[in-house]
């Protein structure tokens, strides 16, 4: 349910844009990401950091936007994030020793380290990925193939790359005892 209110500002924003401008849709998106980091105060919930530094991109890349009359850098904003995703995986593994996605993911899957480690690089991939689409769609395509690319496209792909994840690493997951037991007695 969490992940699916992440997306309400997005869903706002390509709602207030359809009807009005990139200017006021921007705006719908950074009261949005506010209410949304408001909710973890209100439920007195700690922030996590990701909700922070997504807030703090759109808010100054939003206001920017909107002060300046220019939507260059709401479509840098879409690249950064995807960036700081893929940097952050990397030098989190590298640099820190510390694999990000397991410990995002550990409690719900149990799997070997070496697909901890394929999974780890494999989503800051698709993270470089979706920030370099990004830039691409936005800088070479019209505002509004760039807005519809940025709320179903992106999400559309990040979706697919999940299921591909969820798919990928099934077989690698621990087998139920009753699974074990169908399978002796085959």
């Amino acid at each position: 349910m969490q992940a699916l209110f992440e997306y309400v500002p997005l869903i706002l924003f390509f709602v207030v844009y359809k009807f009005y401008d990139i200017y006021a849709a921007t705006g719908v998106l950074i009261v949005g990401a506010l209410l949304h980091i408001m909710y973890f105060i209100l439920t007195k919930q700690k922030v996590p950091t990701k909700n922070w530094i997504i807030f703090g991109l759109i808010a100054g890349f939003g206001g920017l936007t909107i002060f300046l009359q220019d939507d260059t850098f709401l479509k840098w904003k879409v690249t950064i994030i995807n960036g700081f995703f893929a940097i952050a995986l990397l030098i989190s593994n590298y640099v820190f020793k510390k694999n990000l996605i397991k410990q995002l993911m550990a409690e719900a899957l149990e799997l070997p380290e070496k697909i901890w480690a394929k999974l780890n690089l494999s989503w800051a991939g698709f993270f470089a990925f979706c920030g370099a689409l990004n830039a691409y769609v936005a800088f070479n395509f019209s505002q509004e193939v760039w807005v519809n690319f940025k709320v179903f496209g992106l999400m559309g792909l990040t979706f697919a790359f999940a299921i591909g994840t969820i798919i990928a690493v099934h077989k690698h997951l621990p087998q139920d005892d009753a699974d074990s037991t169908a399978k002796e007695k085959e």
